[in-house]
């Protein structure tokens, strides 16, 4: 079988143009952009710079967390918020982001979330209040649905022989912002006054803006329809409370009023959300695409694997930053353990053309399980040794080759089986559930270390059985990943528009 594209997919034609047909509107500024021949290599450099400056929001200010409290005379308990808003942020835009890139056109959702992003930062860098502060925050966790429509903006303007290795590049971002953006956010909050952060973050939004609006082209593929706004609003009432009721369990307590109430009411509107999404013509998410084999198990997969990848986020930096005094930890200062953890972050980026052509001649669900099948050897090597630095590293780097394996593969896997038109809402939706496996992973990686903790200097901190009992877990659901994978079809009908035009589809 084979995948073709639309006509009207040209990488050259502007935006407003909404067909071929309609040349005779354009104006000359507009003519002259279709005589433009974008390089293929500067429209991958910028879109990967996108994603990265996105995935650092998301990792942004986790070296300064245990100041807040001082910083911003605040409880500890509310500080949270902090992180919980930017991760809330980001897992209920992203879908919501894909589906109006699909309908209104990608890069100006790109230019509309890199906006608000900036606004967020400025806001952040502009108080030293708790609350202004989160709502900065919250803007600033909107920027994780450009890594989707990033790689869908791929898909619309890059020649296929091009196409694979600038896809896992892009996906790779998403782990390689955190890794690569932990030492660089310690350095910046150890030398400088933590504000400068967020006018960083500000600075780097007004690049990203610059050098999307000038290199990356326009594509006139869309969607037919309109905008599912009481879909929109059910989703992000259902996300919210799920995702509240995960991240905020350990200090509400799980069997709390609040964390019950939370988690069942958003799964309830979930479900109400589900049943509407069937019946509405233009529906913000396709259901009946989002269930076929191919896609609901790498979904799947992703739930699994952006677990595994925070699994290692959270517990890897406690274990190299905790006293040597208890027994257990490493003793290493927060910029210390950020640079040994960066390596990884590395190494996803450089597997990505390697990624690409494994993936091309093996076929992407084999990559899928081989990259699942390398984090579970790197949990279960961590499982039996982490009294020492090097090997802290090595278990890093051994998630990086993995994760940067899986991670280019998923996206292939999801255009291969979805229509052209529907690109950015489906990686939209493959980001919320890696979303919701890093969500899931600070909540039960947090739960577990503090079941399993002993009195140290007038508090507790996490046993040796604690950091063992969480790399097994890490190591289990990696593996999961990995039978997900494997029950992936080998071949299934595919559209004849699928949203990757990369010739014969390898699914093997």
């Amino acid at each position: 079988m084979t995948t073709t594209t639309h006509d009207d997919a040209r990488p050259d034609a502007p935006e407003g143009d909404p067909a071929p047909g309609g040349a005779s509107s354009l104006t000359p500024a507009e003519r002259r952009r279709l005589t433009r021949t974008p390089d293929p290599r500067v429209v991958t450099a910028v879109l990967a710079f996108s994603g990265l400056v996105a995935a650092l929001m998301q990792m942004l200010v986790i070296p300064i967390v245990p100041s807040f409290p001082e910083l911003l005379d605040a409880d500890p308990a509310d500080t949270t918020w902090i992180i919980t808003a930017t991760l809330l942020a980001g897992a209920v835009v992203t879908p919501i982001a894909g589906r109006l890139g699909d309908l209104m056109g990608k890069r100006r959702i790109v230019l509309a979330l890199v906006v608000v992003m900036i606004v967020g930062s400025i806001v952040a860098a502009s108080t030293s209040e708790l609350v202004p502060l989160i709502i900065g925050r919250a803007l600033q966790g909107t920027a994780l649905g450009i890594i989707p429509l990033a790689i869908s903006i791929l898909r619309d303007t890059l020649p296929a022989e091009r196409l694979g290795g600038a896809v896992a590049l892009v996906s790779a971002t998403l782990g390689f912002g955190g890794a690569v953006g932990l030492p660089l956010s310690a350095w910046i909050s150890v030398t400088f006054d933590w504000h400068v952060l967020f006018w960083t973050a500000a600075l780097l939004g007004v690049v990203v803006f610059a050098l999307v609006a000038w290199l990356v082209p326009a594509s006139t593929l869309r969607t037919e329809g309109r905008f599912d706004l009481p879909g929109a609003i059910g989703l992000a009432i259902g996300l919210t409370g799920v995702l509240l009721a995960v991240s905020k369990g350990n200090d509400w307590g799980w069997l709390s009023g609040s964390t019950l109430a939370s988690g069942l009411t958003g799964l309830a509107v979930l479900v109400l959300w589900g049943f509407y999404q069937l019946r509405v013509s233009s529906p913000l998410v396709d259901l009946r695409v989002a269930v076929r084999p191919a896609v609901l198990l790498t979904n799947l997969a992703s739930v699994a694997l952006g677990f595994a990848l925070f699994g290692s986020n959270v517990s890897l930096p406690q274990l190299l930053e905790l006293p040597a005094e208890t027994g257990v930890g490493l003793g290493q200062s927060i910029m210390v353990a950020s640079l040994c953890l960066a390596p990884s972050g590395v190494v996803m980026m450089l597997m990505a053309p390697v990624a690409a052509r494994a993936t091309a001649r093996f076929g992407a669900r084999i990559c899928l399980v081989v990259g699942g099948s390398i984090i579970v050897v790197s949990y279960a090597v961590a499982a039996v040794a982490f009294d020492q630095v090097w090997q802290i590293v090595l278990v890093s780097v051994l998630i990086g080759f993995g994760i940067g394996l899986a991670y280019a593969a998923m996206p292939t896997l999801i255009m291969h089986a979805v229509p052209a038109t529907e690109t950015a809402a489906a990686n939209g939706l493959n980001t919320l559930m890696r979303s919701l496996g890093t969500t899931s992973a600070s909540a039960v990686v947090g739960l577990l270390l503090t079941a399993n903790s002993m009195p140290f200097a007038g508090g507790s901190v996490p046993t040796e059985a604690g950091f063992r009992l969480t790399f097994v877990l890490g190591g289990a659901v990696a593996l999961l990943s990995v039978l997900l994978a494997v029950a992936i079809p080998r071949r299934e009908p595919v559209y004849e528009d699928a949203a990757l035009p990369t010739g014969p589809v390898r699914t093997r």
